[in-house]
């Protein structure tokens, strides 16, 4: 990190050069190709925006970042550095559009893939004897289960990635606890106003950065333009939206798992979570994300997510508005994930208004 806070960097970590008449932010520059001579000639290998993006964002994580056009972008190219067979342990609760793809691999023999409970960490190091890769997920989507990182890394060897896209750089910080590649969906938190599709990945070797780099221009992952300042922008106010959010969250969990609809809530934050105490340990914070089941199964669940007026029901995570919605409504969640589960992204509205609002939809259970 530099002499500055997380905090204050965040606010100024990727400006451009400090000159008089020179723009405080970054410009939208909306060129394909550029003049011979200099870099970047060509926007697909990056721009003068991807650049500012990387130079805020990988200090906040202590390694080098590298920006793709999607969270799936910067997940594939990861994937597409492990040689072919390679033994993958990956948790059994992982965000959807991974699980699907790694599944996919699987079954076409691109790669040999081992599903764990990622929150067993016995399990874990037991599955990755002789893995080329174990694919972190902390906490988990939806489940909010919590990884012992630095347990995984001390017994087992491979290419440690962990996608810390609900944690952000502010719950926790992978590399440091001896993670090889850090992933991020920007689109979610580090965004944050659902306006922009945008994957990081963050490595602290060089030369996997520039592995990095070389898949993203092969595959045609680069970010646009716009997408790169508007994440950039989003990025900026990470903090504030973070500790609104994660405070919020931990006042609604708490209500929740006393309400009679509410036949379970997963929050790391609660004491009687089984993630607590690896939480307190390992994270700055159980973070913006809970998870809660409700009596009437996926009818009632589904009763509950279309009956809220503030909260929004949609998919997604990590914008100032608050989502809502019932996973398993997607074919392709996981079967283990129960029908009845609501996945709750808490924003920065009135955490009162928040809680009536989720109050009286839950009454129509």
């Amino acid at each position: 990190m530099p002499k500055w806070s997380m905090e204050s960097w965040l606010v100024h970590g990727g400006r451009p050069p400090v000159e008089p008449g020179q723009p405080i932010n970054q410009p939208i520059e909306p060129a394909s190709t550029y003049y011979a001579g200099a870099e970047p000639e060509y926007a697909r290998d990056g721009t003068h925006g991807m650049q500012a993006l990387e130079e805020a964002m990988g200090p906040l994580e202590g390694g080098e970042a590298v920006a793709f056009a999607s969270g799936m972008a910067a997940a594939g190219a990861i994937i597409d550095l492990l040689p072919m067979g390679a033994v993958v342990v990956a948790a059994r609760f992982t965000y959807t559009g991974v699980s699907v793809r790694l599944r996919e691999l699987n079954d076409i023999g691109r790669i040999a893939l081992r599903l764990v409970d990622i929150a067993d960490t016995e399990a874990v190091i037991a599955a990755a004897a002789g893995a080329d890769a174990i694919w972190v997920e902390s906490p988990t989507n939806p489940m909010l289960e919590i990884a012992d990182i630095p347990a995984i890394r001390a017994g087992a060897s491979g290419l440690l990635v962990v996608d810390s896209t609900f944690a952000t750089p502010l719950g926790q910080r992978p590399l440091e606890m001896g993670a090889d590649v850090v992933l991020h969906s920007a689109t979610k938190s580090i965004g944050g106003h659902s306006d922009g599709l945008m994957g990081i990945a963050v490595t602290a070797d060089a030369d996997r950065a520039a592995a990095l780099r070389f898949r993203r221009t092969i595959l045609g992952g680069a970010p646009g333009a716009l997408e790169c300042y508007l994440i950039l922008r989003g990025l900026r106010t990470l903090s504030v939206r973070y500790d609104r959010s994660q405070a919020s969250a931990l006042v609604l969990a708490e209500r929740l798992g006393e309400h009679a609809a509410v036949e379970r809530v997963r929050y790391p934050g609660l004491k009687d979570d089984p993630g607590y105490e690896r939480m307190r340990r390992l994270m700055s914070g159980p973070g913006t994300m809970l998870s809660i089941e409700v009596a009437g199964g996926a009818e009632g669940a589904e009763r509950v997510a279309r009956s809220t007026d503030l909260w929004v029901h949609a998919t997604s995570l990590g914008g100032v508005e608050s989502l809502i919605e019932r996973r398993r409504r997607w074919p392709l969640e996981s079967a283990e994930v129960p029908e009845n589960l609501l996945r709750l992204s808490v924003g920065i509205e009135s955490v009162e208004d928040l809680w009536q609002d989720l109050a009286a939809a839950l009454a129509n259970v």
